[in-house]
């Protein structure tokens, strides 16, 4: 796993990508801090990680990279993490677009 908290190439997560079948990096951003985890085996991995570092469950969203994708399909939003009920959020997706809209901005500032 490797938290990214200034930048990341595009090509270090491709080589990540290798790893998992259909060419993805499974990451957790913080949307509070602006930061992520990437290339752990699972989200909760990733979310234990920022958690350990002082993150905010609330602020914790798993998404999918996939490094080889344009920006329109770079993004998958699907993690077991994101259910959350208590937040209005009860799928694996995440429901709030303005959610999704600072998710991608901030894996953009981080993707180089």
């Amino acid at each position: 796993m490797k938290l990214v908290n200034t930048t990341i190439s595009k090509g270090e997560l491709k080589k990540m990508s290798e790893v998992f079948s259909g060419g993805l990096v499974k990451a957790v951003v913080d949307i509070k801090k602006e930061i992520m985890v990437v290339d752990g085996s699972m989200h909760a991995d990733e979310e234990k990680e920022l958690l350990d570092t002082g993150s905010h469950q609330d602020d914790l969203w798993g998404i999918n990279i996939y490094p080889d994708l344009s920006r329109d399909g770079f993004i998958e939003f699907d993690s077991m993490i994101n259910v959350r009920p208590r937040l209005n959020n009860f799928s694996r997706g995440i429901e709030d677009e303005n959610l999704r809209k600072k998710i991608v901005l901030i894996v953009s500032r981080l993707v180089k």
